[in-house]
Order: structure tokens, then C-alpha cells, then sequence
């Protein structure tokens, strides 16, 4: 089915695209017979797995980007992901960066974006997850009227990935991530720093080892003192020298962070022929599947099997996410790929474990 609707998503805006896919997903999800269509269709069997101390029902999850505002949960949640990782959310609203800022390399199935975090804010997607029956737990959600359609919560693992204001100094970024983990501490199932996406001026700046232990002795300091305990894991860029790598790893694991997400997009062109390899932003998809598997394998000899190791990056088939697994990654999360393949490709993946 899908390939019958890509051409026709594909003569559109990839914005627009991306804000149609996002609406049709939400909309299904909210209404019970396509919500039951949808788990139908793409529900994959049980793989059960152990980590962070949370039982994932699958080992594949949705990369963050694709639902920045926690708008469309119920409706992914029955596309068959193990997990979703919602957001980058940020403390204020912000517009992002000017139009156009998302680009289709088509022949090479790649994708260059330079998004730069745009959203409702957190006040916004903490309310859009409520409407959605993920409140505090332990407690009803605020609006029942919201809840009109939606399924009660699911099994399905919630991430929500945190990144600061482009108009927060680096020296206070610590603020915006801890009033996020504040935030969300009670909704989400973990928390993820994002502190590699490109398209943030500076942002990569906080990976180097001086501003990273300041920044995650700080959250940890913080996480100690909330009633209530989640893991946090810490999305790193592709692009790191093996000696910027060694210090990311190290200060990650000495201020007791549960987790790392390899990685985050590229800002590498070697090998694109597209002319559009000149637009800035992060690459995504096919091209960086090679980039993302040697991240991953150098992330998961100097972690040793201290935490685990998300594998994010060029998941095009479910033969990628298997290697990416058979390397020694806990779980794997795809975004770009279901822009080629279509939603099926979750199931896919599964049932090829």
C-alpha cells in the first residue's frame, strides 16, 4: 500500500509531507476502528527485551523527530513499535529555523534536515500527553474530554528526548534540561539528553568532556532529589573524533547516566552526489548506515557493557537493524527508513529478529 502513496507524499513539500503523515497518524489513533486497523495491520509478534530496568515488547523504536509535540502517541503506538521516543521537546515554544529546512535526496534514500528543535514547548506536549491518557502516574488524566477515542495506556515504552532553547547560553543549558526532566519525570518511561542534533547552533559544544560533566553532574544532582526515579540515556553525534568520543563516553558513564543513543544525524557528505549535499543540516538514511554502525561498535567497546547502547542511523531494512543488534545494540530506533519503506517496516524487522 505504501508504495502506491509515496509518489504522491513525495510531489509534496517534505514539511508538508511530514505534517499530513503526522495528522493522518494522530487522527487514526484517536478513533477506535482505525486504531484497531493499524494494530491489525502492523502489530509484529512479542520479542520481549530487558533494559534500563523497563521491559521493552520489541527491540524497535521510533527515532525522536518525526513527533516533536507528543501530538500522534496513540496512533504510533499501534504502528508496533516497542518504543517511542517523542519530541526534541524544549522548555519554550521556538519556530526553528526558516524555511525550507527539510530535504529528499531520493535517489540515495537520504534526508537532510536543519529543523533546529521547533515546537509548542513543554507545557504543550506535557498537555498532549495527558489528552492522551499518559498523566501522572497514579492518577486519572486532567481532561477526560480529550480522552474521547483514546485507548486507555498501552505497554508501549515512552521516551521523551530533551533539548535546550537556541536562545539559552550554553553555560545555562543545565537549567533547560532539568526543568524538562521535571517536566516529564512523571510521563515519560525515560528521558534521552540530546546534546548532538547539528542544527542547534553550539548545541555539539556541550560533548566536549569539560561543559558534558558539568552539564550531567548537574542532572544527576537534580534526578537524586525527584520522588520518583527514570533512566536517562544521552543521544551523542556521529561526527566525533575517537579522542572527543572517549571523553563523551567517560563522562557519561562517571556521572551515572543509564544509557547511550548512537547517534544522533551527520553533518558528513563523503560519498552524496545529490546537489542538494550542499543544503546544511544533519544527513540522515541510507548514507549513514556505515557511519552509524562504526559509532556504534566503538561506543559499545568503551561502554564494555556498562549500560546499554541504543543503535540509531541508517535502519533502511530489517537486515540493518539486525546487524545493528547482532553488534551488540540493546535496541534500535528508525525514522528516516519509514520515509522509503512505509510503516511496515517496524513489523518487518520483528518478525526478521
Amino acid at each position: 500500500m505504501y508504495k502506491l502513496i509515496r509518489p504522491l507524499l513525495f510531489k509534496l513539500d517534505p514539511e508538508i509531507a511530514h505534517a499530513l503523515t503526522l495528522h493522518l497518524v494522530r487522527w487514526a489513533g484517536i478513533i477506535p476502528p482505525s486504531r484497531w486497523m493499524l494494530q491489525g495491520m502492523f502489530t509484529p509478534p512479542e520479542k520481549p527485551v530487558q533494559a534500563f530496568g523497563l521491559t521493552f515488547k520489541n527491540p524497535v523504536g521510533l527515532a525522536a523527530g518525526y513527533d516533536k509535540d507528543c501530538q500522534a502517541v496513540t496512533g504510533l503506538s499501534a504502528l508496533g513499535f516497542g518504543h517511542l521516543e517523542l519530541g526534541t521537546v524544549t522548555p519554550r515554544p521556538q519556530p526553528g529555523n526558516p524555511k525550507p529546512r527539510i530535504f529528499r535526496l531520493i535517489e540515495e534514500e537520504a534526508v537532510i534536515n536543519r529543523m533546529g528543535f521547533p515546537g509548542h514547548g513543554m507545557d504543550y506536549a506535557s498537555m498532549s500527553l495527558r489528552a492522551a491518557g499518559f498523566g501522572r502516574r497514579g492518577n486519572p488524566p486532567v481532561n477526560r474530554r480529550l480522552l474521547r477515542g483514546y485507548a486507555p495506556r498501552n505497554d508501549t515504552i515512552i521516551g521523551i528526548n530533551l533539548g535546550k532553547n537556541k536562545d539559552t547560553p550554553l553555560e545555562n543549558a543545565a537549567d533547560d534540561y532539568i526543568a524538562l526532566m521535571r517536566q516529564f519525570i512523571f510521563q515519560a518511561d525515560y528521558l534521552a539528553i540530546n546534546i548532538s542534533s547539528p542544527n542547534t547552533v553550539g548545541l555539539r559544544r556541550l560533548q566536549g568532556r569539560e561543559m558534558l560533566e558539568g552539564l550531567l553532574k548537574q542532572i544527576s544532582v537534580e534526578r537524586s532529589t525527584l520522588s520518583v526515579q527514570r533512566p536517562v540515556l544521552v543521544k551523542i553525534a556521529p561526527d566525533l573524533s575517537d579522542e572527543e568520543l572517549d571523553d563523551a563516553v567517560g563522562a557519561i558513564l562517571d556521572n551515572g547516566m543509564d544509557g547511550i543513543i548512537a547517534s544522533n544525524t551527520t553533518l558528513n557528505r563523503e560519498g552524496i552526489q545529490s546537489p542538494l549535499r550542499v543544503q546544511t543540516g544533519g544527513l540522515s538514511g541510507r548514507p549513514l548506515t556505515g557511519l552509524s554502525d562504526s559509532v556504534l561498535v566503538k561506543v559499545l567497546a568503551r561502554v564494555n557493557g556498562r549500560v546499554p547502547v541504543v543503535g540509531v542511523g541508517g535502519i533502511m531494512s530489517p537486515d540493518d537493524a539486525k546487524r545493528k543488534l547482532d553488534l551488540g545494540a540493546t535496541l534500535v530506533q528508525v525514522y528516516t527508513g519509514m520515509i522509503y519503506v512505509g510503516p511496515g517496516l517496524v513489523k518487518q524487522i520483528v518478525e526478521k529478529l
